[in-house]
């Protein structure tokens, strides 16, 4: 067994150790109001939640006025090196790993209904009440690093599309990947999801409280 495959072995046993105790929100029911769509998109390895840009409250997450044209947004988060394809490989999978990196944002802007632009990927469709998403806006807003601006600067050009790389604040490293980033976004809007630091096991719950509106 190699050294990969013992390190993810070991992270998967540890994390389920660490979040069998979390607290978990109850999906709220359809007679609590309306709601908002958002979607959980499986990306290899990670995932990526879109958002209807219409819908993000005046005052938060201002860098998401660098998407003028874009009906949706989808915003990820993981390895500043990793992600933007600096250091990859072995050698940046390890250092991602076991290491605490700075972090980035990708954000990319999105025109149509989001189970057309990603038709080569897996999309879950989740609804959440307008508190929540919300909250959720929120969440991916103090995600980013700003200096005295009011919005943080693109680091460069983001992975397809409409899209750049934004710095963040928080760490990554083993207990914090993109996927428990993306699954503590959704639980924070109200959802009952867990943490999963693998994509797999993030897109199994979410299809259990969501629907599928793509299955490539």
């Amino acid at each position: 067994m190699n050294l990969l495959r013992l390190m993810a072995l070991a992270a998967i046993a540890l994390a389920t150790c660490a979040c069998a105790g979390q607290q978990v929100n109850s999906s709220p029911s359809e007679a609590d109001g309306p709601r908002v769509a958002i979607y959980l998109v499986a990306h290899e390895g990670h995932t990526g939640i879109v958002v209807p840009r219409a819908n993000i409250p005046v005052g938060l997450w201002p860098e998401s006025r660098d998407f003028p044209r874009a009906d949706y947004l989808e915003v990820g988060w993981g390895d500043r090196n990793y992600y933007q394809g600096r250091e990859q490989g072995v050698w940046g999978t390890l250092r991602a790993a076991l290491w605490p990196t700075p972090s980035v944002l990708h954000v990319a802007g999105i025109r149509g209904p989001a189970a057309q632009y990603f038709r080569s990927s897996e999309v879950v469709e989740l609804r959440l009440l307008h508190d929540g998403f919300e909250r959720l806006i929120r969440y991916v807003h103090d995600a980013h690093e700003r200096s005295a601006s009011d919005a943080a600067a693109r680091l460069g050009p983001g992975l397809y599309g409409d899209s750049g790389f934004y710095p963040a604040w928080e760490t990554f490293h083993l207990f914090r990947t993109c996927n428990v980033w993306t699954a503590r976004a959704l639980r924070v809007a109200g959802l009952p999801i867990h943490d999963s630091i693998t994509r797999d096991g993030l897109m199994a719950q979410a299809r259990e409280i969501g629907t599928v509106v793509n299955a490539p």
